[in-house]
């Protein structure tokens, strides 16, 4: 269902087209089509009971030609419009076999024909516009203005479109955040259900980003300005999907390239038939040239045309309101078809952030025995490097209180820690980093000493065989261990670990359940914290120590061997994401490059989305073939019953445009969530 070669390559843009040109939807609903077909209905009632109640020939033929305008005008327009672009489409057959039925004074039939048709085009513009509206609501969901304060105190109402990077925006409780920025002051529950698909609102503080079209939960909030209107996270989004609604699936453009070599074949066997009826079978002009525009109508490709873009439209409208954002048609396609996944690991798998997973303290690990039998028997087995005892708490706070300095993220990380245990911090003096080994500083009058196993052997440490063993059952899980030691006698250590994203096992798992045969882990980290991750999460290969070109590499000799997406965080992940099947973005809220590069955007930081998005593919998928075949089916009983049971035109069009319209609403059920 795909061309692995239509992928564009890193460094394309959002709006990047290659194969899939940006096209105006065929199917806009307008309410003057709409009137036009309520006006072909009166004219055809009505020429109808003029025949029938004895007016005048003149009268019905009259009301006729009324109803022809008007349910054959838009059909005409778009005709014509084909024929100038040296095509010839479905609306093309419609108007040749009204206009053929009325020459032989089926004039009648050729009503009901261009109504039925004109009615079948308005409902499936209608419901159509309903995968549409599905987005386009998103539009009202940002102000058109804000409160400014500006640097003199003074507050304003202005157009979103005044305000520029840097500008201090104020919203009340239960408002609608105007604009992307980073809050300046308060504090509050934001829900961000429209761009990202969360469920529950989530706690956003000073410091922290918020995103227009989100909503202000019970606190006041002052928000600095940190993109213009027309970048918003919210604008990107609807851009985005409106260009993916544009863009073809690959079964779509197939159909549409087959449609006007279809209506010529349609056009060259009618005729075929006319003559053969006529001179050949022996029948009447009219009878034959009737026989000929009925297979003309029952032929015809509209519920064949229609039915991939109704799938697909509706599929993308359901995966945009669930924070998902497919680039086009053709990576819906591609989606259905992966078979096998790469994930990268920091920041996808894991959340991306060192966090403190362990605080030993030496008692934890030597017991107050070992500590009882050097005062008592006045021991000194490490000499002057021998531990000393202190609880995990005062280790964290001697830590914290040296690192808090320090830029290092293993640092930032053990500052959080105990920013999170509220405790205090002491005053440091004397700090002093020690590249590639860790820092020193003064805490309360003592030397404290935090770093890796080259800091300890420089200042000839020697740990107690239970403090090693216990760091290196550490490491093996995936963590980097570092040592804390106070006037050269070891207190103890920490552990720092990148962490599994929540639902990384559960997400994999659910992958698993759905056929992918191969969930990979790509990642420049060590081997040995890769495993460790590997081994918690539960994929089925490892590559480690990789540089981003390694990554390509990977992902391409991959996709060589099966349909393979990559699962990347936007930016590092680029290049990969760009040569896999379906490159798919992961947590890219306010990512440029993210937007620009994946096929796929998964709006928030969430890895459950991936068996979804892979469900409504197949789901998708399945429903487009269903309607193909349901389609020709159709096709095939109507042409039959022409040639077994002489199929009547009225008949003929209402089977014609009754599945048409079945199409289409079987297509809509993608509107649905799973």
């Amino acid at each position: 269902m795909f061309n692995s070669n239509t992928k564009p390559r890193f460094g394309a843009s959002a709006k990047r087209q290659t194969q899939e040109a940006v096209e105006t939807p065929q199917y806009e609903f307008n309410r003057g089509e709409a009137f036009l077909t309520a006006f072909c209905l009166f004219f055809m009632v009505a020429g109808i009971l003029a025949d029938n109640l004895g007016a005048p020939h003149w009268l019905g033929v009259g009301l006729f030609v009324g109803a022809y305008l008007t349910g054959g005008y838009v059909g005409t327009r778009t005709a014509l419009q084909a024929l100038r672009e040296k095509r010839l489409d479905v609306n093309g057959l419609m108007i040749v076999a009204a206009v053929g039925a009325a020459s032989i004074g089926y004039w009648a039939e050729g009503a009901m024909l261009l109504f039925l048709f004109s009615l079948s085009n308005t409902l499936q513009a209608f419901a159509m516009e309903r995968s549409r509206n599905a987005i386009r609501a998103l539009m009202k969901l940002r102000p058109n203005e804000a409160l400014r304060r500006a640097a003199d105190g003074a507050e304003k109402i202005v157009p979103i479109e005044e305000l520029q990077i840097g500008d201090l925006i104020l919203v009340k409780p239960g408002e609608r955040i105007a604009m992307d920025g980073r809050i300046a002051q308060g504090a509050s529950a934001i829900d961000q259900s429209a761009i990202t698909g969360e469920s529950m609102p989530v706690e956003r503080a000073p410091g922290d980003e918020v995103f227009a079209g989100s909503v202000n939960g019970q606190g006041a909030l002052e928000i600095h300005v940190t993109r213009l209107a027309q970048d918003t996270t919210l604008a990107r989004v609807i851009e985005l999907v409106e260009q993916a609604q544009g863009r073809k699936a690959q079964t779509q453009r197939f159909l549409d390239e087959f449609e006007p070599k279809y209506a010529i074949g349609v056009i060259g066997f009618s005729a075929l038939m006319l003559v053969v009826a006529y001179f050949g079978l022996g029948m009447s002009w009219d009878a034959s040239f009737y026989r000929a525009m009925t297979l003309l109508v029952v032929a015809s490709p509209c519920a064949l045309v229609i039915s991939t873009p109704a799938s697909i439209l509706s599929a993308i409208a359901n995966a945009a309101r669930n924070g998902i954002l497919f680039k086009g048609g053709s990576y819906l396609e591609q989606a259905a078809s992966v078979g096998s996944i790469a994930f990268d690991k920091t920041g996808t798998l894991t959340l991306g952030k060192p966090r403190v997973t362990d605080v030993v303290a030496a008692a934890d690990v030597l017991g107050d025995k070992w500590f009882d039998a050097i005062f008592f028997q006045q021991l000194n087995p490490l000499g002057p490097s021998t531990p000393e005892r202190c609880t995990a708490e005062e280790l964290l706070v001697w830590a914290a209180s040296v690192e808090k300095r320090s830029e290092h993220p293993l640092g930032n990380a053990i500052v959080l820690e105990a920013q999170r245990r509220n405790l205090v911090l002491a005053q440091v003096d004397d700090l002093f980093a020690i590249p590639g080994q860790g820092v020193t500083g003064t805490v309360d009058g003592a030397l404290v000493q935090i770093g890796n196993k080259r800091m300890m052997a420089a200042a000839n440490q020697i740990w107690p065989e239970p403090m090693r063993r216990r760091a290196r059952e550490l490491e093996l899980d995936g963590k980097t261990v570092v040592g804390i030691s106070r006037n050269n006698h070891p207190i103890g250590f920490i552990a720092v670990a990148d962490t599994l994203r929540p639902q990384a096992r559960e997400a994999l798992d659910a992958l698993r359940a759905r056929g992918i045969k191969r969930l990979i882990m790509l990642t420049g980290d060590t081997r040995r914290v890769a495993v460790a991750v590997a081994r918690q999460v539960g994929v089925d290969e490892v590559y480690a120590d990789l540089l981003p070109q390694d990554k390509v590499t990977l992902v391409e000799r991959l996709a060589q061997q099966n349909a393979t997406a990559m699962v990347g965080d936007g930016v590092n992940d680029a290049p990969a994401l760009a040569v896999s099947h379906l490159g798919v973005a992961m947590g890219a809220i306010g990512s440029d490059v993210a937007l620009e590069t994946a096929d796929v955007v998964l709006m928030r930081d969430d890895l459950m989305r991936l068996p979804y998005l892979i469900d409504l593919a197949r789901r998708a998928r399945r429903i487009v073939w269903q309607n193909i075949g349901f389609s020709l089916a159709v096709i095939a009983v109507l042409i039959v019953s022409v040639f077994v049971v002489t199929l009547p035109l009225p008949l003929g069009v209402v089977g014609h445009e009754g599945s048409t319209l079945i199409v289409v609403l079987n297509g809509l059920r993608l509107l649905r969530s799973n």
